[in-house]
């Protein structure tokens, strides 16, 4: 295994937890913050555009994932290459969003 896999699997977990939200909010007909709005990353962008968002990420996490090296689910060093990607990109994004949505400061009641 190459130290390039271990990068290419990081990455395909934070594509593969960008698509979540993307794509959840694009098939129950919300939008959601995206790059492709105004102001870049804070904006809202159409149900639709979300999905295709979602979607292309899924697409980018299965090529960095499943077509570069080999990836395997019982193998914990590539899983946990994956799992930081995602964890990372996740921390990432709810500091991020949390601004706009109210999850970095949540009130009781």
């Amino acid at each position: 295994m190459q130290w390039i896999d271990y990068v290419s699997y990081l990455f395909g977990g934070a594509f593969l937890t960008n698509a979540v939200p993307h794509f959840v909010s694009g098939v129950m007909g919300r939008p959601f913050q995206s790059p492709f709005a105004t102001p870049r990353g804070e904006g809202h962008s159409s149900s639709t555009v979300n999905v295709l968002w979602g979607f292309l990420n899924l697409v980018i996490c299965y090529l960095l994932v499943i077509r570069v090296g080999d990836f395997d689910l019982r193998s914990t060093a590539d899983v946990v290459a994956l799992g930081l990607g995602a964890l990372l990109i996740g921390l990432f994004t709810a500091r991020h969003f949390g601004r706009f949505n109210g999850g970095n400061s949540p009130v009781d009641g």
